[in-house]
């Protein structure tokens, strides 16, 4: 009897280990993320934690490999608030492990491709986030800003006016421009499209969908 329990003992052992089996996602391999903290350049700083939840299962060879629901943690490696003309304002974030439901955590090298946030905001090759910058309104306030001065200018002193008014025109509507300072924010629930940069060696679970 003491046989047979220990044989059955090894047996549900087998099964069990037979039930999980080393994977390595390729790199390349994409998955959303949902984020849970609002990144913005205006309140973050470089070093602060951030956290996301994956959105969807990420399969390999029809079984579950991160099941949905894990958590990407990482932190913020660059947060950047251009006053400049040109220049868009920046946040820059690093992936830096994924924590399953069950608690297990691997190390993450992964790099953000995409957001579901549009009106000019876009994410580089170097998986930074870039807001929407000055646009085409303050263009043309520029525009009216330096034209209006050089109307008043040359009424007020001719010819040698207008270049006058002009310059005190664009010199006040560029300030202005300028101190119109414009954030890129990552609101909490904001989803990012990542990718892995290189292979992700985990325990899969057999049969999961």
């Amino acid at each position: 009897m003491k046989k047979i329990l220990v044989w059955l003992g090894v047996m549900c052992l087998a099964v069990a280990a037979g039930a999980q089996t080393n994977m390595a996602l390729p790199a390349g391999t994409a998955f959303k993320v949902k984020l849970e903290n609002t990144l913005s350049t205006f309140s973050s700083k470089e070093g602060d934690a951030f956290s996301g939840r994956v959105v969807d299962a990420v399969m390999l060879d029809g079984k579950t490999v991160i099941p949905a629901g894990s958590t990407v943690q990482g932190r913020v490696t660059k947060v950047n608030e251009p006053r400049r003309v040109a220049g868009k304002p920046t946040i820059g974030i690093f992936p830096e492990a994924v924590v399953l439901p069950n608690g297990e955590r691997y190390m993450l090298n992964a790099t953000m491709v995409d957001t579901n946030l549009r009106n000019g905001t876009d994410v580089n090759t170097e998986g930074q986030f870039k807001g929407d910058g000055h646009d085409g309104k303050d263009l043309t306030e520029i525009g009216f800003g330096t034209g209006g001065g050089m109307l008043v200018g040359g009424l007020a002193g001719g010819g040698k006016g207008l270049l006058i008014g002009g310059g005190i025109g664009a010199t006040l509507t560029v300030a202005h421009w300028l101190g119109k300072k414009r954030s890129a924010v990552l609101p909490s629930g904001t989803e990012l499209m990542m990718e892995l940069s290189r292979p992700l060696a985990m325990t899969a679970e057999t049969g999961g969908q």
